[in-house]
């Protein structure tokens, strides 16, 4: 094991037996090395390699801090990761997707208020029935983050929202190709919404699985 990932389980050790909390501010440098048996130079770099997975919060002139360690925080990385997929790898972002999101989307039936219902109706009112496929897209997106959030899982949440932006791009392919690929998405958003109204878990987790299989077996033809 190089030195600095040795630094590094070592830190993490610290905060998984709860020596280290959310929140808590490290030992000075010098006296953190000589606990943990490191050098200066390989804990200050695994301070640093921490610090970019927001594990850990270096404040300039303060110290060096344990991050909230909220889920959504953490899952950021996934995000910087997920920035680098090739195109090939679409299918199994949305093959993903459709395993999580109609659970995520069944969670919220018994969880969403009417408040939010009503806010999602009037986002689909708005757009109209013949929007671009750049505003359909957008709504898109907007319209399942809304209801993600409202299952209550933050962890979910982060997740698939980390998991949109590499199918963005096959939306917008699949709204400029297929025939009334704008229409059958609106169709089935108005679905989804109904199943939520009723609160109906299964109905609702049923229409995410059709709306999300849809775009994947879409692009599985197209490739």
């Amino acid at each position: 094991m190089a030195v600095t990932d040795e630094a590094i389980e070592k830190i993490k050790e610290m905060i998984v037996s709860g020596a280290l909390r959310p929140g808590d501010r490290l030992p000075k440098e010098s006296e953190l090395a000589a606990e943990l048996g490191l050098s200066r130079n390989s804990l200050r770099e695994a301070v640093r390699a921490l610090s970019l997975i927001r594990i850990l919060d270096v404040r300039q002139g303060d110290g060096t801090y344990v991050t909230s360690l909220d889920p959504q925080l953490l899952l950021e990385a996934m995000s910087f990761v997920v920035d680098f997929h090739r195109d090939d790898t679409v299918l199994e972002f949305l093959a993903v997707r459709r395993i999580l999101e109609p659970a995520a989307t069944a969670m919220a039936a018994s969880r969403i208020s009417e408040q939010q219902l009503d806010a999602l109706t009037a986002q689909l009112d708005k757009l109209g029935a013949e929007p671009s496929v750049e505003q359909l897209v957008a709504s898109d997106l907007e319209f399942h983050r809304g209801i993600v959030q409202s299952s209550g899982n933050s962890v979910l949440c982060s997740l698939l929202d980390g998991l949109s932006g590499p199918t963005t791009r096959a939306r917008i392919w699949r709204g400029l190709t297929q025939e009334d690929a704008v229409g059958r998405t609106l169709r089935e958003h108005r679905a989804i919404l109904g199943a939520l109204r009723d609160r109906d878990a299964e109905a609702a987790r049923s229409w995410a699985t059709v709306h999300i299989a849809s775009v994947e077996q879409w692009l599985r033809s197209t490739l």
